[in-house]
Formats: structure tokens, sequence, C-alpha cells
């Protein structure tokens, strides 16, 4: 007899039922066995990623914390005359505080150079063979070759566009009856005037200095000699080469903008930068409470880490480290001292009990940068902390892997009870099959005596 390839189709039994209800009674707890303990295990990971960010934006700011140059800071604040702004400033870590009074009694400038001969047009030949200018101020310098035929356009041309100028400008001036070439040198300082010479006398005209010595067609009027800047702090009378002071006042640059008019001063306050410190220790608070925060929450009744012990443990050490004993940082002996405390909520926050942050700040600026960055400071007890959470052996780090390699092996188990299935349905439906053969054979044989049997004299049914 031909093998039933679809089970039942030999018998007229509902097989496929059968073998469908024997599979799902052994697949589904399992898959929905799978499913809960992915779940689990997808939340419980996803709330300790939540506390490992939370650590680590908490560790961000304990860094900063844990740098004294974070404390040393120092800013500036100017107060200028009613004349208008006659400096600027920045300062160092190192700058002293305090006051300095600073006046501007003259600004460094450049040399400039004027043609005494005018020449008649701007297109004028300058060099009917060319030749070469030579330019130098301050220690810098550099050449200018002319064609033979450069007319006055020309040599400013060639000035302005030469690639190694030091920062000389060139331009024509026309009065109506002539044009004068006017050269401008940024060099500043005394004894920095600019010195132009030639190779060719021809180049006289637009020279400083003759091809045959002497003075050339180009001179720089008194009033247009560089000269040096020159202030006075707290009346000392301060002198420059530039308009730049660096370390008139030590660890500060002061630059001159404009002349005092009647010998006004502007007024520069030092300090210490206390707005960023008290910035820093905002940081501090906020990403402190929002650790403390994500522990509370992941750990409620509930929530995947409700009752786990590590986090119990973390948040018993974040308060603990709270509390470390300071030494050597009077009046300090804790981190509450300089203004911080404890709600009822476990969450730090600013309290004036003992004493404000700003007061701590006011009074003892030096002490509070020491508490926080100290050798034995409050950042070094949270860096050890946290390090032993987070670092690539900490005991965050570790639960990750852990939650990962049990989701890695959740996956495997997933695949072999998939296979297993494929073989218990391969199982039942050869089992079926053979029945399902065997019933149809006995139902044929059951026809064939049946009908052999009514064929006999005599035999008769009986009909109810």
């Amino acid at each position: 007899m031909a093998s039933i390839t679809s089970a039942g189709v030999g018998s007229g039994l509902d097989l496929e039922s059968i073998i469908k209800a024997s599979l799902d009674a052994e697949n589904i707890p399992k898959l929905q066995a799978f499913a809960t303990k992915e779940e689990s295990l997808q939340k419980e990971l996803s709330s300790i990623d939540t506390i490992s960010s939370a650590i680590s934006q908490f560790e961000s700011t304990v860094k900063k914390l844990s740098d004294i140059d974070n404390f040393n800071k120092r800013t500036a604040s100017i107060t200028q005359p009613s004349s208008g702004e006659i400096i600027g400033v920045s300062t160092t870590k190192n700058s002293t505080a305090g006051k300095f009074d600073i006046e501007v009694v003259q600004l460094a400038q450049g040399s400039r150079a004027v043609s005494n001969t005018g020449f008649s047009a701007s297109t004028d030949v300058v060099t009917a063979s060319g030749g070469t200018l030579s330019f130098a101020a301050g220690g810098s310098s550099f050449d200018v070759v002319l064609d033979a035929g450069a007319t006055l356009e020309d040599v400013r041309n060639a000035i302005n566009d030469e690639n190694l100028n030091f920062g000389v400008v060139a331009n024509i001036i026309n009065t109506g009856t002539e044009s004068k070439l006017v050269l401008t040198s940024n060099k500043t300082g005394l004894g920095n005037d600019l010195v132009v010479s030639n190779d060719i006398a021809e180049l006289d005209a637009v020279s400083t200095v003759a091809n045959a010595g002497g003075a050339g067609g180009l001179a720089i009027a008194a009033t247009d000699q560089a000269t040096d800047a020159i202030i006075k702090v707290d009346g000392i009378t301060v002198t420059n080469d530039s308009n730049t002071f660096t370390d008139a006042v030590q660890d500060m640059t002061i630059t001159a903008k404009q002349v005092s008019d009647n010998n006004d001063t502007a007024r520069i306050t030092v300090g210490y930068d206390k707005t960023e410190v008290n910035a820093l220790i905002d940081e501090f608070i906020a990403n402190y409470n929002n650790l403390i925060g994500n522990i509370g929450f992941q750990t409620r009744i509930g929530n995947p880490l409700n009752g786990d012990a590590s986090m119990r443990a973390l948040q018993n050490q974040l308060n603990n480290s709270l509390s470390t004993a300071l030494s050597g940082v009077e009046p300090f002996e804790t981190l509450f001292d300089i203004g911080l405390g404890i709600d009822k909520e476990g969450y730090l926050e600013k309290s004036s009990l003992v004493r404000s942050v700003n007061e701590s700040l006011d009074d003892y600026y030096d002490q509070v940068g020491e508490v926080f960055a100290g050798e034995n400071g409050i950042a070094s007890a949270f860096q050890g902390l946290v390090d032993n959470y987070i670092d690539s052996k900490g005991i965050i780090k570790e639960r990750e892997s852990s939650l990962n390699l049990q989701l890695d092996d959740l996956e495997d188990d997933v695949a072999n009870h998939e296979y297993r299935m494929e073989q218990l349905e391969v199982r039942l439906r050869k089992q079926y099959s053979s029945l399902d053969v065997l019933l149809a054979e006995m139902q044929s044989t059951q026809s064939y005596l049946s009908a052999q049997l009514a064929s006999l004299p005599g035999f008769t049914s009986s009909k109810k």
C-alpha cells in the first residue's frame, strides 16, 4: 500500500490536530519561559546601564573636582573711565588678587613713510631698467623685484602682493596735483622705523635710503616714527614695544587701546573665579543627586533591581563618602562645613546651616579647593568608589558582562529548543504516519471481509 503523506488521510482521523496539540504542549511553555527570562534579563540590563551612565556622568564631575587648577582660576573686571575703553586685560591662574589703576600715556605705533617728491600720475614710470627694493623693520625684512618700466602703481602692487611681506602696506595718495607713495609698517616700538633701500639709483625716489647713501625720496616725519606704548600702573611708568603688556603686572596681560584723556585711569579688579567654582559645585550636586535618584528608582518594588545587594552597597558607600573626615583644611572638618547638606530624601543640597558656599568661598577660598582636590579630599574618595564600579573590572562592568552572557546563552537555548522541536515533529509524523497506514489497512480488510460475508448464502445483516 502506498505511504500516506498527510496525516489522517488514510484513516480519516484528525491526526494533524493531534500532532499540533502534542507539539504545542511541549513548545509553548518553553517559549513562554524563554520570553519571560529574556524580558527579565533585558530589563535588568537596561537598569544596570542606566546606573552605569549615571555613575559615568558623576565621575566626569569628580575628575574636574580633583583638578586643583579648576579652583585656581582668576577673573578680572575693568571699570573704564568715562572717556571710553582704554584697556583690555586677561589673567592666569597665578594672577594676584587685587586692584590696579591703569593710565594709557601713549600707544605704540608703526612708522609711516611718504614720498617727498610727488609723481605727476600713478602711471608714471619709476624705473626704466628694473631693480630691487629692500624693506626692513624690527628685525624683519623682505625684497621686491621690479620689472623694467615699472610704474608707481606697479611698485604699490608688488609690495602689497609680496608673500614674504612682514606687514608693510603701500598706498598711493592723489593730492589733485600729484601722486605720492605712502608706506605704513606694522612694526611698532621705538627704533623700529621702516628702512627702504635699493640696488639702483632710479629707485631712490621710493626709498628711505639713497643708493649712494644718504636720504632717499621717502621720508618719515617725527610724528610718524615708530614708538613704544607707555602706560602707568598705579603711577609707575611701564614701556613696551607693542600695545600688549605681558607681565607689566605679574601673570597678567594688559592691552592698551586708547590714550587716556586728562590722565584718566581704568581700574582692574582681579579676584578668584568664584562663579566657575560655584557652577562646578552645582554640577557635583546635580550629578550626585541624579545617581542617587536612579538607584532609588531602579530598586523600587516591581523594578528589576529591587532588593539588589550591590545597589544597596553603592548607595551606602556614596553616603559614607560624603561624610569623609577632612584634615588640614581648617575650619572645615567635613564637606558639609562648606555649605552643603542632605535633605530628608537623601539628596545633596546647598545649605547655610553652618555657613553658605558663598561665605566659604569669600573667607576660605583656597581651603574649599583643598576640600575637593586635596590629596585626601572628597574627589579622591569618590574617584576610588566609582572606579570600583565602572572600570574595566568593576562591579557594574562585570554585571553587564554577566547579563550579556546570559542573553547569549538564552539565544543558544532557543536555537537548541527549536531544533529539538523540529526533531520531535519528525518523530511524531513518522509514528502517526505508520498508525495512519495501519488503520487504513485494517479498514480495507474490514470492508473486504464484510463484502465476503455478505455474499454467503443465508447471511443477513442485522439492522437496528
